[in-house]
């Protein structure tokens, strides 16, 4: 008897590389599935885990770490992308006018 295998659940992580291994480990913690680690991908194996999970977990961990106004993620197929939003900029810390003190002498 051939037994049929399940094709496992990919996590595309583009440019998010410095968060590979925090994302396997709250994978594993979260969803309780094997993680393994395939170049810029994460492989999940799908044990009753839909694909529409896996993305929900991986938008939690994006939201947790405080990415979510850098990235997003997206479900094509049974690859969850973690996608860069375009033109993203470092807001600089915009210096506020300084209002002069007031010369206005109070007659307490």
């Amino acid at each position: 008897m051939f037994f049929r295998r399940k094709k496992k659940l990919q996590v595309d992580l583009g440019e998010l590389q410095g968060e590979r291994e925090p994302l396997s480990g709250f994978l594993r913690l979260s969803l309780k599935v094997d993680v393994t680690s395939s170049g810029n991908k994460l492989l999940v194996d799908p044990e009753e885990l839909s694909p529409q999970e896996l993305k929900r977990v991986v938008s939690k961990f994006v939201y947790r770490r405080s990415l979510n106004n850098r990235y997003w993620v997206a479900l094509e197929g049974r690859v969850v992308k973690i996608n860069k939003f375009k033109d993203v900029k470092k807001h600089e810390k915009r210096k506020k006018e300084v209002t002069p003190p007031s010369i206005v002498k109070h007659g307490w």
